[in-house]
């Protein structure tokens, strides 16, 4: 691999022009007058309105949300990038509060949407105008029995920027903060910690275990800060279940997810009885490696004489064209980030780790941020963010309230994104040990989309449910970590001691409560997906980007029956882990080969 020319930085000129634009500071000073003014308008009116009156009230409502929501997402662009600038920290502090000051004033909205009588609201529901936005408040009215008068949401909202919002941003802060001297050929190294990470891709044995026992360590040193954050975050959950009379850990998010704690512990259930599978890799993998035993370090190590880094210009062009030979169009979509400074990519000092695509708005261009270091597993990375954006692009057909998809479909084209590259280097490569690569690659990623997935979101509920009786020591909270993860490994990994701190370095349990359990429906679901379009060809497409158009506006069951795919089919989570099985067995043929 070699680097023509560094790799990209986004621009988010497009938004403002800097902290000390005078729009931005115009945004900010309008915000309070804009809200001010809806209130006054619409405060104590909604369950009175006739169709019309609810009609503007929510074009307005969203055109509302439209002008706030743009310095808050602008001061996490900058934020994410340096964590270090003070002048970032400032002005994503600014936009924090800004931000809780919005929502303090917008709250009676929704209240009075669940206020609106049953009878009134079917009356309305069923005027065409109102269509688009009947799902939106249905959705809504779903929370009506967890919540309290606007008074009680206020005080909660203002409490949570000085509560779990001020415990979030300690974790972001403190996390990005970590620098690492490695030893790496010979010499020492100044390394962030994705680098770190990047290296459990090496190929020496040495290498992928002291980097990453390095990395665990470092958060092992600040155990009192993590448990501490996870503990005050648990708390806070737990005292909102009990204002809010929420009966377990997850029923918030199922209820946001449209989903019954029944399909979601099938899911999980399902997954759970697959772990056999993933050991069945493992064992294959450990031979391939040469190995006695495989450790969690050995995960991901490249197959002998296989390990290649890929520059950005080649990733770039392999990202596009998987999408293109699917379909031309989202070809140029994808291009659009490259051309229009959308994507951010060096791994840097005080820079947020991992990878995310940010959907802002349907009028504001989404924006991707990865740390690219150079392995297929980073080129896997840009084609999942990049469905992310192009998610996000085709969604835009929506109005505000119905932009984003839910949780659960949140992951579709990103993971669909990723299918298409891999299929792409696998109709390529005529090479028997670069296809075993591959297909130990794509093996690989099922298994951390849905297993590991699994067992993440199996790990926050028995700690969310420990948290109820009490604080929950660090060494509680390690051993947690360990049990659920020896339950996915069983005998063929040996985890190093270092991971035990595992845990403390995931940040959707910071962020996003629960989110972990959408990665595995959305890579069964895809994998669904994927087996309907090599039965249909481009008869498929428009089913396919019906769903992604769809964006929040229907349930996850009815956005996939676009598809023609039923979710609540018995079976239907079963046949993902069938088509992981027939690649592990087509893994199994290649290695007999030998």
């Amino acid at each position: 691999m070699t680097e023509t020319a560094p790799l990209p930085r986004w621009d988010t000129t497009r938004l403002y022009l800097g902290p000390d634009d005078a729009v931005l500071e115009a945004d900010f000073a309008a915000g309070p007058e804009l809200t001010g003014v809806f209130r006054d308008s619409y405060r104590g009116t909604l369950a009175h309105l006739n169709a019309d009156g609810l009609y503007f009230a929510l074009t307005a409502y969203e055109a509302l949300q439209e002008r706030i929501v743009k310095p808050q997402l602008y001061a996490h662009l900058l934020l994410a990038t340096d964590s270090g600038n003070d002048a970032h920290k400032a002005l994503y502090q600014r936009a924090a509060e800004f931000g809780n000051e919005m929502s303090q004033a917008l709250l009676f909205f929704e209240l009075e949407i669940m206020e609106i009588p049953d009878e009134r609201f079917a009356e309305l529901s069923d005027d065409e105008q109102l269509a688009p936005y009947r799902h939106f408040m249905e959705a809504v009215r779903r929370f009506k029995p967890h919540t309290l008068n606007e008074r009680e949401e206020s005080l909660l909202t203002r409490k949570a920027l000085t509560g779990m919002e001020a415990f979030t941003h300690l974790y972001d802060e403190i996390s990005a903060s970590f620098r690492y001297t490695f030893e790496l050929d010979g010499e020492e190294r100044e390394m962030t910690g994705e680098e770190l990470l990047a290296l459990l891709h090496h190929p020496d044995a040495d290498v992928r275990e002291r980097a990453f026992g390095m990395f665990l360590d470092r958060h092992g040193e600040h155990a009192i800060v993590y448990g501490a954050v996870f503990n005050n975050l648990a708390l806070d959950h737990r005292q909102d279940m009990d204002i809010r009379d929420y009966r377990t850990p997850m029923e918030a998010t199922n209820l946001g997810n449209e989903l019954s704690a029944e399909t979601v512990e099938q899911l999980m259930s399902v997954s759970e009885e697959n772990y056999p599978l993933a050991r069945r890799y493992f064992r294959l993998k450990t031979r391939l490696l040469g190995l006695e035993r495989m450790k969690n370090t050995d995960l991901y190590a490249p197959v002998p004489g296989t390990a290649r880094k890929y520059s950005f210009d080649e990733a770039k062009t392999l990202v596009l064209e998987a999408y293109g030979a699917f379909n031309p169009a989202y070809r140029e979509i994808i291009a659009g980030f490259f051309d229009e400074g959308r994507i951010d990519t060096p791994p840097l000092p005080g820079k947020t780790g991992g990878a995310f695509c940010m959907g802002m708005t349907p009028v504001l261009p989404p924006y991707v941020l990865m740390n690219f270091t150079g392995s297929l597993r980073d080129v896997a990375t840009l084609a999942h963010e990049l469905g992310h954006g192009l998610h996000f692009t085709l969604a835009q057909t929506q109005t505000m309230v119905n932009y984003h998809a839910p949780l659960p479909l949140a992951e579709t084209a990103s993971v669909f994104g990723e299918i298409l590259l891999t299929r792409l280097l696998l109709e390529r490569e005529t090479d028997r040990s670069l296809r075993i690569s591959l297909l130990c690659a794509t093996i690989e990623d099922i298994i951390a989309t849905t297993m590991r997935q699994n067992l993440l979101t199996r790990f926050e509920q028995k700690l969310h449910l420990e948290r109820r009786t009490g604080l929950v020591a660090t060494d509680r909270i390690c051993d947690l970590w360990w049990e659920e993860n020896a339950r996915l490994f069983g005998e063929e990994v040996e985890m190093i001691p270092p991971y035990r701190w595992g845990w403390s370095y995931i940040s959707h349990f910071v962020h996003t409560r629960f989110y972990c359990y959408s990665y595995t429906f959305a890579e069964l679901l895809v994998l669904a997906l994927y087996r309907k379009y090599r039965e249909e060809g481009n008869a498929f497409l428009p089913r396919y980007e019906a769903i992604l158009e769809s964006g929040g506006s229907r349930s996850p069951i009815d956005t996939a029956r676009l598809a023609g795919i039923d979710l609540t089919e018995p079976g239907f989570w079963q046949k993902g882990y069938d088509f992981l099985a027939d690649l592990v067995s087509e893994l199994e043929g290649l290695v007999a080969e030998g």
